[in-house]
């Protein structure tokens, strides 16, 4: 995202990244490096529910997004409002307060521009600017009076965000939001390091890491937030809780790296993200590793249906809502991408966002790892950081 020059101190940058530069486009959009199709998606959790203020509340955020000049010229407007970001947080949160889902569902928006700018190609936008922003927005985030970003539209929707956040949450749910935001953070810098350096790291080290980039905590802080749930810290940071809440953070990245692959198919060297780092293990093209990541996100799908349905059994009603929502965030995550035209008409093959870009996704009832007798495998995968979540399940 480009966002005007400010005045700023030398020592402090501002989040001013000049523009990346727009690859060519061709009359006809480029196939995708993966095929005509997405692979069929194992999801059998409810995915059609949504918040039933979720229009008045997508008005709402955009008339807030245009109040602070958030998006500085019409087109840097029309990408930001195809991330559909009510849309997401409307589906991962569908009951519940509406305040508390308005203001989730700005910092959406504002995260994505965020995550835009950091995605951009600029060079500009190297590692040490990814982490210098990102240390700065998080103590922005915990401090609003440290004054350690520069003026601006950006900033100032921040310190809007960051002082009706500390109004609404208790100090524990803030602490667990600020959690999820150094979660989000701390992806995102580790992803550029990678990445500037040439390196396309191993699986392990990605499934392990490159997960962070969602911001899962972030999400789900706002989801128990909005139903007025405050879980004891002792269930919420128990093992088996924070294994499931890991799991459905893998699932959501993977189904996240095939929606996203063609937005940013366009970057050398190649982004980082399970499909990529699977080609580069395997020696294989994108294409062929699509079933390799589909397996994959499909085993860990299997284990946290089965952990969660563990811990359901004797759960009193408010962790059942908190599993309920964990189920929300995975489900919901995949219909809000399949419609988002931030990736069903990505930037680098489109001047303009199409309004109705959809993806046309099948469902499944079958995980993508079975058995001669169609039977799914129960077994944790051979990656040390996804197997130790299934020490949860024998317990």
């Amino acid at each position: 995202m480009t966002v005007p020059p400010v005045p700023a101190p030398a020592t402090v940058p501002a989040f001013t990244p000049a523009p990346a530069s727009p690859p060519a486009r061709s009359p006809a959009p480029r196939p995708s490096r993966l095929g005509a199709r997405l692979p069929s998606f194992y999801c059998p959790l409810e995915r059609d529910l949504v918040h039933p203020r979720a229009k008045w509340v997508e008005a709402q955020a955009v008339e807030w997004l245009d109040a602070f000049g958030v998006y500085p010229d019409p087109v840097e407007r029309a990408w930001g409002l195809a991330t559909h970001s009510a849309d997401f947080s409307c589906r991962i949160v569908p009951d519940g307060c509406v305040d508390a889902l308005l203001l989730f569902t700005e910092w959406n928006y504002w995260a994505n521009a965020v995550d835009d700018w950091q995605d951009s190609g600029s060079e500009e936008v190297g590692t040490g600017a990814v982490v210098d922003h990102g240390v700065r927005l998080l103590r922005t985030v915990e401090d609003p009076g440290a004054s350690v970003l520069p003026d601006g539209p950006m900033t100032r929707a921040l310190l809007d965000l960051v002082r009706r956040t500390h109004a609404l949450l208790t100090p524990y749910e803030l602490r667990r939001f600020v959690e999820g935001t150094r979660d989000w953070l701390l992806g995102a810098a580790w992803r550029a390091a990678r990445a500037e350096a040439g390196i396309m790291p191993g699986l392990n080290d990605f499934v392990a890491m490159g997960p962070l980039a969602n911001g899962t905590r972030f999400s789900l802080t706002w989801s128990d937030a909005a139903r007025g749930d405050r879980l004891p810290a002792e269930v919420l940071c128990s093992r088996a809780l924070t294994a499931l809440t890991d799991a459905a953070g893998f699932v959501v990245s993977a189904d996240n790296d095939l929606f996203s692959y063609d937005k940013d198919d366009d970057l050398e060297p190649r982004e980082v993200n399970l499909v990529n780092v699977l080609a580069h293990q395997e020696n294989c093209s994108p294409a062929e590793a699509v079933p390799l990541a589909v397996a994959l996100r499909d085993r860990v799908m299997v284990l946290f249906l089965t952990l969660r349905a563990r811990l359901e059994v004797g759960a009193d009603a408010e962790l059942r809502r908190h599993l309920a929502a964990l189920g929300h965030y995975v489900a919901g995550s995949i219909t809000w991408q399949s419609r988002a035209p931030r990736y069903a008409s990505p930037r680098n093959r489109h001047e303009l966002p199409l309004a109705e870009a959809r993806f046309a996704i099948r469902f499944t009832d079958v995980p993508a790892f079975t058995d001669a007798l169609g039977v799914a495998g129960t077994e944790p995968p051979d990656v040390p950081a996804l197997a130790s979540w299934w020490q949860h399940v024998r317990d």
